[in-house]
């Protein structure tokens, strides 16, 4: 399935203006028909799986408890 710029940008929650910076860097693949580019919207499912699997780790990570630290004396 193929994006418009406008369409992917959504689809990213990017602005257009940066979705076309990206494509210019080459950091997304597009296809310039003439009028437009065209962007295949399957080279982003990876990166969107990675990103949920980060977000779970991160938030793995958050909800573990703080230890204890042993060198903290009592004032009392």
């Amino acid at each position: 399935m193929f994006l418009t710029v406008k369409e992917a940008a959504e689809y990213l929650s990017i602005s257009e203006k940066d979705m076309v910076k990206l494509i210019q860097q080459q950091k997304i693949k597009a296809i310039h028909d003439g009028e437009q580019y065209v962007i295949n919207k399957n080279q982003f499912d990876t990166h969107l799986k990675q990103v949920e699997k980060y977000k779970k780790l991160v938030e793995e990570v958050m909800s573990e408890p703080i230890p204890e630290d042993l060198d903290i004396k009592d004032e009392d």
